[in-house]
């Protein structure tokens, strides 16, 4: 019986053969393992080792497998070991969560969520990335204001505050949010650690105006990428994936929460916010994200959204126009290579 292996990209050989008059091509790229017994022929096998002879980080070799009139074809998956990341969690919320977010012309709302913040969690961290045209200092215990050049835009403004989190997770807030006597984010960090393999969770939004709930709608989506040899389609799709998350039956897979989540640190770096999207940008970064970090969203949390109030400076950056909607969407049919686009 007569086996062969022949791969491209490194070179195979037999661990501690028995008898190496059996094997042919020791140390090469093709080798060849003879034997009278199916025992011993799968024992050899079992011993075979393959290197790489071409130095990468992330790529793959294929393997042709030939056995008498039958063949079959494997991978070889290569990968660069990588170096674990681990934060001191401390013994308290305190040390494992960052509250982070990004203010622009929208002081009277901050300060009322800083307020919030601070009856629920008077000594949690919070840092805020500031790109208003005449900043105000916001001072108290533990809270950093990181000034940026005036009006950078929301992406930006993430990247500089999530680049400041020294803690294992953060929760992302918009500035015009309001933390409620029932928003815990010890709910978060429970389904995080049970998880590792979580990257984002999100909750419900509670609305309010005039002193009472007007909604507590869920909003996440999921994403359909079909690859293209002219570009691929990409469509958002309201909805969730099937299965719930084992054991949390009102938590469900999504590919697109709303802006308040809890993540990890580490898992969000490297995806990143593309500074190029300065008003309105959010599914971009779920887009630039997708394939890499595992979301869910879930029920039975939530947390305050304080009424809108209108601000004619602010809305005039906020509200965007035609040409800067044509300008986002070339941008992101050139950048994630489309040639279709569904909301």
């Amino acid at each position: 019986m007569l086996v062969t292996l022949k791969v491209d990209g490194g070179v195979l050989a037999v661990k501690d053969a028995p008898d190496e008059k059996q094997v042919n091509g020791q140390d090469t790229s093709e080798l060849t393992i003879t034997s009278t017994s199916l025992t011993q022929l799968n024992n050899l096998l079992s011993r075979v080792t393959y290197t790489s002879t071409i130095y990468r980080i992330r790529t793959s070799d294929l393997v042709h497998f030939t056995f008498e009139n039958n063949k079959a074809l494997f991978h070889i998956i290569i990968r660069r070991p990588t170096v674990p990341v681990l934060y001191n969690t401390g013994n308290d919320i305190n040390s494992l969560v960052t509250i982070a977010t990004k203010t622009f012309l929208r002081y009277k709302q901050l300060h009322v969520l800083l307020n919030s913040i601070r009856r629920v969690y008077p000594k949690i961290k919070i840092i805020i990335a500031d790109d208003s045209l005449e900043p105000e200092n916001v001072s108290g215990d533990n809270i950093e204001q990181y000034i940026m050049p005036p009006a950078q835009g929301w992406f930006a403004g993430r990247n500089l505050a999530v680049s400041q989190v020294t803690t294992k997770y953060f929760l992302w807030v918009d500035d015009d949010f309001e933390f409620l006597s029932e928003t815990r984010i010890e709910s978060f960090v429970e389904i995080m650690e049970a998880f590792p393999e979580l990257d984002v969770v999100n909750i419900d939004i509670v609305s309010y105006a005039l002193g009472g709930v007007v909604s507590g709608d869920q909003f996440y989506y999921t994403l359909e990428y079909v690859e293209g040899d002219e570009g691929g389609c990409l469509k958002r799709i309201k909805g969730r994936h099937h299965n719930p998350l084992p054991g949390h039956d009102g938590c469900f897979f999504v590919d697109i929460v709303v802006n308040f989540f809890l993540a990890r640190t580490d898992a969000v770096r490297r995806v990143g916010f593309d500074p190029s999207l300065k008003r309105v940008a959010h599914t971009e970064f779920f887009i630039d994200g997708l394939g890499q970090l595992l979301v869910v969203t879930c029920k039975d949390l939530s947390i305050g959204h304080q009424t809108h109030e209108e601000q004619t400076q602010y809305d005039s950056y906020r509200n965007q126009g035609k040409d800067e909607e044509e300008r986002k969407l070339a941008h992101h049919f050139f950048k994630n290579y489309l040639k279709c686009l569904k909301y």
